[in-house]
């Protein structure tokens, strides 16, 4: 995870069966699910929550996603999303790690574009500023 970031907010799932394959582990887009499960959480957790935000006439659109996966997750496993947030310009980047006990799962990040209406791309407005308060 990038040191400049922020806080780090927590968020835990569940594995339902539905998210599992056929050999009995988390199919691997749904470790992006999970991303997005967590960033969701994430936002309402500052008060932000996504909807508000669009209401407020601001998107946040996935411009980049990479996951690194180092151990499977499996059906029941409890998973923790430890996420930050990092302010770059007009873009946001969120760092994943997830974790099944001490085992390391996988490690990923998304890269947003702060869009206003119309697709115009714009500066994070203050408010987002929350995520990266300690």
């Amino acid at each position: 995870m990038t040191e400049a970031a922020g806080r780090e907010f927590e968020y835990r799932v569940r594995v339902p069966y539905a998210h599992t394959d056929q050999m009995g582990v988390v199919y691997y887009a749904n470790y992006l699910v999970y991303f997005e499960m967590a960033r969701a959480a994430m936002l309402r957790e500052v008060g932000l929550p996504y909807g508000e935000l669009e209401k407020q006439g601001l998107a946040l659109p996935v411009i980049e996603a990479s996951c690194l996966y180092k151990h499977p997750a499996r059906y029941d496993d409890e998973v923790r999303v430890a996420s930050r947030c990092l302010l770059a310009g007009p873009r946001l980047r969120v760092d994943y790690v997830l974790t099944c006990g001490q085992t390391l799962v996988a490690t990923g990040f998304t890269v947003h574009a702060c869009v206003a209406p119309g697709g115009k791309v714009v500066r994070p407005p203050p408010l987002l500023c929350r995520l990266t308060a300690p």
